[in-house]
């Protein structure tokens, strides 16, 4: 099975805006730079997934894609996460892929197990696989198998919207919780707390 990765990434300058009052904008350039960095080597070093696909309107986002060899996609007009997604999705169909993964880059504790936790659960398609966010709001990690087999939602509230948008397709659908999954840098209390998972592991 041919399976794609696609990573949205948000301007490295303008992204978690919500620790603005924690980190400085240079602080938060380079946070941003890693966790894309991270998630690139995560992801390009599993022979599972055929292609990484970065797709973003940054330009050093994208370089940094490259360099990793990830294939991109610059994102034009007006910004729109599920669009860019769709656009993405359909690069990787035209390249014969069979499903895609769409991980965003804020989850600091991905790991290889993880992710291929997530397509162990996506056999026999067409199949649906969702991480949902510690609260069970958002949309952490969405596989599918075939590729296109549901419209992105992502946004406030998307978990319940992409479950029911799996079910009413007639894919099977596949929920996994798993904390290092679950947790998504977005505020001040993430950031807190992903310090004292990192605290305890030393």
């Amino acid at each position: 099975m041919s399976l794609w990765a696609i990573v949205p990434v948000k301007p490295l300058r303008r992204g978690k805006s919500r620790l603005a009052g924690t980190l400085s904008e240079d602080e938060r350039a380079l946070l941003n730079q890693e966790l894309l960095e991270r998630t690139l080597k995560t992801l390009t070093n599993l022979k599972e997934l055929d292609k990484v696909l970065v797709v973003s309107r940054d330009s050093q986002a994208l370089t940094i894609a490259r360099n990793h060899g990830a294939k991109t996609v610059q994102e034009d007009g007006q910004p729109h996460l599920n669009t860019a997604l769709t656009r993405a999705s359909v690069v990787a169909q035209v390249h014969s892929s069979h499903g895609v993964l769409v991980l965003p880059v804020d989850l600091p504790l991905l790991s290889t197990d993880d992710v291929l936790t997530l397509i162990d659960r996506a056999s026999k398609p067409p199949v649906v696989v969702i991480a949902p966010d510690r609260h069970h709001k958002g949309t952490n990690a969405l596989l599918m198998v075939p590729a296109g087999q549901i419209e992105f939602d992502f946004g406030e509230g998307s978990f319940q919207r992409h479950c029911d948008r799996a079910i009413q397709s007639g894919a099977r659908l596949e929920v996994v919780e798993l904390p290092s999954l679950g947790l998504d840098l977005d505020d001040p209390e993430d950031l807190e707390l992903i310090r004292k998972m990192e605290s305890q592991k030393v």
